[in-house]
């Protein structure tokens, strides 16, 4: 069965008709511009195609817009395409914008994305508002005027401060200064006994300091959580200095001693000397000797005279050695 010319034409304008509405429900998302006026958000067919011409998700937009409208709040569709195109989370800033209107926290549009924007998670930081967060921080040792180290360990209550979330400071600050304060009550108490008794001491002298200061959270309350006994740190450096003090001395006194060897060697080394000399003129006698009798200084029996006398007085050096009395030696029953 043929077509005529006319059906022809037909079948085309239809087909071309389906492809243009296609096209159309493409860039034209009707079902969701139905969804926002019966929700009563006015949202313009334009904006909705702008938004695809532009490669943004019509329906995060439009699905904010109508959570925000519908708790009260005054945002448009620009401020929140704005915020998108920025790379901000524009669903965590709206959920954050009605957390902090049912809550009575003030807080503006554009405070909210300029957290979301500074890496900040905005809905968590209006809860921790709502909500106080504990943050509990290391043990922390610290030492008392007595030498005796105490460890403690304590819980931060902290609530953000939106005001000051850009900019401020975060936990790891809280932490440093807490852990700061702890170590400077710790280290300026007479005894350790004083910190045991009484560990509110130590809250009561933090909390003075103002130490959320430039942070984005408020300090509520520090807890001391536990408190426990060290080392004696006093008596272990009382030790080492004793040990450095002996070693110190030893040195000294060893370096006295191989003085005292040098100063030895020195004196035999002397005394050698002055026997060598002993010994060279010693060496010279004869030779004088001999230099008398050739000029006739000495007599023969002069020099027999001075031999006797030598003689003599070797001798006598023999019996007064051979008098003098020997120890006795010692018997093996003896020894005994």
């Amino acid at each position: 069965m043929g077509f005529d010319g006319a059906t022809v034409m037909i079948l085309v304008l239809l087909l071309l008709a389906v492809v243009l509405v296609l096209v159309f429900l493409r860039y034209v998302p009707l079902g969701l511009w139905v969804r926002a006026l019966s929700s009563g958000v006015k949202v313009k067919v334009s904006a909705l195609i702008g938004m695809r011409l532009r490669r943004i998700s019509p329906h995060r937009l439009v699905d904010t817009l109508i959570m925000v409208r519908k708790a009260g709040l005054d945002i448009t569709l620009d401020q929140l395409e704005k915020h998108l195109l920025a790379g901000g989370n524009i669903e965590r800033v709206a959920k954050a914008m009605i957390s902090a209107q049912q809550a009575s926290i003030p807080m503006t549009f554009a405070e909210a994305c300029a957290i979301d924007l500074a890496g900040r998670d905005v809905l968590q930081a209006v809860q921790m508002s709502v909500i106080p967060k504990v943050i509990e921080t290391p043990p922390i040792s610290a030492v008392a005027k007595d030498g005796i180290e105490l460890r403690a360990k304590a819980r931060v209550t902290v609530r953000t401060d939106v005001n000051r979330l850009v900019g401020g400071a975060g936990e790891e600050t809280i932490i440093a200064r807490v852990g700061e304060g702890i170590v400077t009550t710790i280290g300026s108490s007479e005894t350790h006994k004083a910190v045991l008794e009484n560990p509110d001491l130590i809250s009561q002298t933090v909390l003075s300091k103002g130490l959320d200061n430039g942070t984005a959270y408020r300090i509520l309350s520090i807890d001391i959580a536990d408190v426990d006994v060290g080392r004696n740190v006093g008596a272990q450096l009382q030790m080492d200095q004793a040990e450095a003090d002996r070693r110190i001395a030893q040195a000294k006194a060893e370096e006295r001693r191989a003085i005292a060897v040098a100063r030895e060697q020195e004196m035999l080394a002397a005394v050698q000397e002055m026997r060598a000399r002993v010994v060279e003129a010693e060496a010279q006698v004869p030779l004088a000797m001999a230099e008398a009798l050739r000029e006739g200084k000495l007599g023969v029996m002069d020099y027999y005279q001075m031999k006797n006398v030598i003689a003599d007085t070797n001798m006598r050096d023999g019996i007064a050695n051979a008098a003098k009395p020997q120890p006795a030696a010692s018997t093996g029953a003896e020894k005994a």
